[in-house]
């Protein structure tokens, strides 16, 4: 990380790289928002007596709001000012987050959650907004780089320090969105954007190419492809926990680690690898691929009651969906021609996001009425299907199209 803060500082003046570093802080921020319940998850379920149709679901609301309010306040932030809206957004982060600790019942909980993911959208748009901004060119790539970069290693602490935190007590892992608050006065008083006129994203025309481009089979196929990924994601985050604790009575440090190590091998392998794959067998294999570790990892957990099993496993699982991940938005982006290519990659985000909050919809019945390791078998099924369906279907990105 101070590397990377390093050479971020090259591109900079001292006083642009203090907001930039405001808002590498508050990306971050919108990593933790689901991060920090996953290792306590058990704790609550067990505390709480939660119905385990639903409990999941707390785990993954945030999604789905998210995923709702993005775009909505991303045009209100455009109109009113983009620190108007980061900044309420900020506090409204720490209420909600902190507020979790101190609900006992399913409705609120469920309510605040999905609060929390509402007002991280609202920090997410206006932080890209404000960052996109800020630079031009090259050294906008560059710096977008970095701070997807600095999200990616976020995401891989704070399952950590939620579970360090947590393993005190559960209700203390929610005490950590409070840094929301001290943020957002820090931002008020650093940041400033640029004023710019308000630019419509898409003209008439591109709205009817972007209309016909998502009824586009191979796009839609993408989407699906990216949906089924998520549901995969979700279903390993939010039910492992829950197996570790009933099976080896796993702490919620333990619970931490194990997911942070899933991130570990999701990124070593998209940065490293996901590409070269790719080159070597294709688009359409490398994610059959990829879905078909995904499918090995979570079949096997059921079975796994040591730490030094369970680790790799958890490596291996990350490792597949990060071949999936990177091919699948490769592919999209191949598909999409330039002046509509942010909308449809934003898209498929949203379908990953939906895909993250039907997980434990959807498992969570099974759960009930079947009891944790069904929950695995379901989800490495689906997971085999998604393996099987991508080597039907073409998956070339169309270069032609940029």
């Amino acid at each position: 990380m101070n590397d990377l803060l390093k050479r971020a500082a090259h591109l900079t003046s001292a006083k642009r790289f203090h907001q930039l570093l405001v808002l590498l802080l508050a990306g971050c921020l919108t990593t933790m928002t689901g991060s920090v319940i996953f290792p306590v998850l058990p704790e609550m379920v067990q505390q709480l007596a939660l119905d385990p149709q639903w409990a999941g679901t707390l785990a993954s609301i945030h999604a789905l709001t998210s995923a709702l309010c993005t775009p909505i306040l991303g045009v209100v932030a455009d109109r009113l000012g983009k620190l108007k809206v980061m900044v309420p957004c900020l506090i409204l982060y720490a209420i909600f987050g902190l507020s979790t600790a101190f609900l006992t019942t399913m409705p609120l909980l469920l309510t605040s959650r999905g609060l929390l993911g509402a007002a991280s959208g609202g920090v997410a748009a206006a932080t890209i907004g404000i960052l996109g901004g800020m630079y031009e060119g090259e050294t906008r790539s560059r710096i977008l780089g970095y701070a997807t970069s600095a999200m990616t290693t976020a995401a891989i602490f704070f399952p950590l320090l939620g579970g360090w935190v947590g393993g005190i007590q559960w209700q203390f892992a929610f005490y950590l969105y409070g840094l929301g608050i001290p943020l957002a006065v820090i931002a008020a008083l650093v940041l400033r954007e640029n004023a710019s006129p308000a630019v419509s994203m898409i003209q008439t025309s591109q709205n009817q190419q972007l209309s016909q481009l998502i009824r586009n089979r191979s796009i839609l196929t993408v989407y699906l492809f990216i949906w089924a990924a998520g549901l995969m994601m979700y279903a390993v985050v939010v039910y492992t926990p829950l197996y570790l604790k009933q099976a080896i009575g796993a702490t919620p440090e333990i619970n931490g680690i194990v997911l942070a190590v899933r991130l570990v091998g999701a990124a070593l392998i998209s940065a490293f690898g996901a590409s070269r794959i790719s080159q070597r067998i294709g688009p359409s294999r490398a994610v059959a691929f990829g879905f078909s570790l995904m499918a090995m990892a979570i079949v096997t957990i059921p079975f796994l009651t040591e730490l030094y099993l369970i680790i790799p496993t958890a490596m291996l699982f990350g490792a597949g969906f990060g071949i999936i991940t990177p091919n699948l938005y490769d592919v999209l982006a191949g598909l999409a021609p330039l002046e509509v290519r942010t909308t449809v990659l934003a898209i498929g985000t949203g379908f990953n996001s939906l895909g993250q909050f039907i997980s434990p919809v959807i498992l969570g019945s099974v759960w009930k009425y079947a009891g944790l390791p069904p929950v695995f078998y379901v989800a490495g099924a689906i997971a085999a299907i998604a393996s099987g369906l991508s080597l039907t279907v073409v998956m070339q990105p169309n270069r032609a199209s940029s």
